[in-house]
């Protein structure tokens, strides 16, 4: 039904699961000693609002709309709050997730916002910018997905109380978290190539135990630079998790109560993962487990984790598919069309140019050095050196597909201008290692990022200056 994949709509892809490349593992809010929505002045927890979960807030609500929590100069106020409590209920309901007590669910859901608020603060004091094309586009993909019109998905939302500024505001918002993200973190990971060699070693060694997990978490997460005492309390929370978790609670409800990893509000699902692309201390504790059990608890510096094997599946293929691929090496000239040439007059000198060439009046290589405007190669008589499909433009590569080592082309159009094209020799490469080596790279790179990221959103959350509001 349109209606249940609209609340997924609403709650996973304002997420932006299509512009997000996710991590391994979920980004771990800060932690402290007192519970997350506590008072600052006295440590405590704000008495429970009430009993029931909350509906969402009424666009035409005429009371006053309360702060519950201040991040740096911006407000939370409580019908943000409320509504997204809401669309977390949904959530759940729709998971079949039994719902964890209003005032823990709430406190999460805090905690979510004022993670999300300061990393979208410092990626505006950073000048990220998401322009109006960029968005719209962000949408389009989304509403495609959903296979609906944007303005079906407008209308949709709406119907469903949730208005499309809104959540136009909450994609734009997403955008500029995962750009500041790419800035921040993603483009400081690096793989050495020793690295990756110690890792196709152990693969190969390993190479007939490799498998998909199906998984969930748990964190409890640890602050940054974090007391004994701070260490201590949070392992003794750990332990109660554990305990729960042992005497037969519900995984999910347990995550969406006590995780401090971002997809606690889903429940602490991860889902599907090769089990390689996981730190090595998730994979070995989880190829012990069978289905449905749990992991014992996992100490890391971000946290201690404890994680749900839900199924396991064996990689069929553990042997890399040869692949070869086809090079060619070619040259060309190329002219522009300018306000004192036109495209056909232009098309006429390439044709005298082929003609000089086939009659052996010129050499391509001196009539390149001449002519030619690609001065990345005219240099060299219009040599390309050899090419990759898909090194080229379309046009240019279908040209060159079409041609024996030795033709000449007839006059070929591409965005950057016309070209002669000869084709001179041809060659087939096995690029399986280096397929391999890429795949390798991106494993390491993608465990590394994990962790690194986890850690870069716990420092932008701790370095925000946060101030609870007690609920009027």
């Amino acid at each position: 039904m349109r209606t249940t994949r609209l609340h997924h709509l609403q709650l996973a892809a304002a997420l932006l699961c299509a512009l997000t490349a996710g991590t391994a593992f979920g980004q771990a809010a800060p932690t402290a000693g007192a519970p997350a929505n506590a008072n600052p002045a006295t440590g405590t927890a704000p008495a429970n609002p009430g009993s029931g979960f909350l509906p969402p807030a009424s666009s035409s609500a005429k009371v006053v709309d309360a702060v519950r929590v201040v991040v740096n100069d911006e407000v939370i106020t409580r019908n943000e709050v409320r509504n997204r409590v809401a669309q977390i209920v949904q959530r759940l309901r729709a998971q079949n997730t039994q719902l964890p007590p209003q005032e823990d669910l709430e406190r999460q859901v805090i905690e979510a916002m004022i993670v999300e608020r300061a990393q979208v603060q410092l990626a505006k004091e950073m000048g990220v910018r998401v322009d109006d094309r960029m968005l719209d586009a962000a949408i389009g993909r989304i509403a495609q997905e959903q296979k609906m019109s944007v303005q079906e998905m407008r209308n949709q939302m709406e119907k469903e109380g949730m208005a499309f500024a809104a959540f136009r505001e909450e994609i734009r918002n997403e955008i500029m978290m995962q750009r500041l993200r790419e800035h921040e973190v993603d483009s400081k990971i690096q793989v050495s190539d020793a690295e990756v060699d110690t890792f196709l070693a152990a693969e190969k060694a390993a190479a007939a135990d490799r498998i998909e997990v199906d998984i969930a978490q748990i964190l409890v997460g640890i602050p940054a630079n974090a007391t004994p005492e701070q260490i201590a309390a949070r392992s003794a929370r750990a332990e109660e998790v554990m305990r729960q978790l042992r005497t037969g609670a519900d995984f999910a409800k347990v995550a969406a109560t006590y995780s401090d990893s971002a997809d606690a509000l889903k429940g602490g699902v991860v889902g599907w993962r090769e089990a390689d692309r996981l730190p090595p201390v998730f994979a070995n504790a989880l190829r012990k487990l069978s289905p449905g059990q749990v992991t014992p608890i996992i100490k890391t510096n971000i946290g201690f984790y404890i994680l749900k094997l839900n199924d396991k599946r064996s990689l069929a293929n553990n042997t890399p598919e040869q692949s070869v691929v086809e090079q060619t090496r070619a040259r060309h000239i190329m002219m522009k069309a300018t306000p004192t040439m036109s495209a056909d007059e232009v098309k006429r000198r390439l044709e005298e140019m082929r003609a000089k060439i086939e009659s052996k009046a010129a050499t391509f290589e001196d009539l390149a050095r001449q002519n030619s405007q690609d001065n990345s190669s005219s240099t060299k008589g219009g040599d390309l050196g050899w090419l990759y499909p898909g090194d080229v433009m379309p046009e240019f590569e279908a040209a060159m597909a079409a041609m024996k080592p030795g033709e000449l082309s007839g006059v070929v159009q591409t965005p950057f201008g016309f070209h002669l094209i000869q084709v001179l020799e041809r060659k087939s490469e096995d690029v399986t290692l280096q397929k391999e080596r890429s795949r390798a790279r991106a494993i390491i790179r993608e465990r590394k990022l994990g962790e690194a990221f986890e850690d870069w959103a716990r420092q932008v959350r701790d370095r925000a200056y946060v101030e609870y509001r007690e609920e009027q």
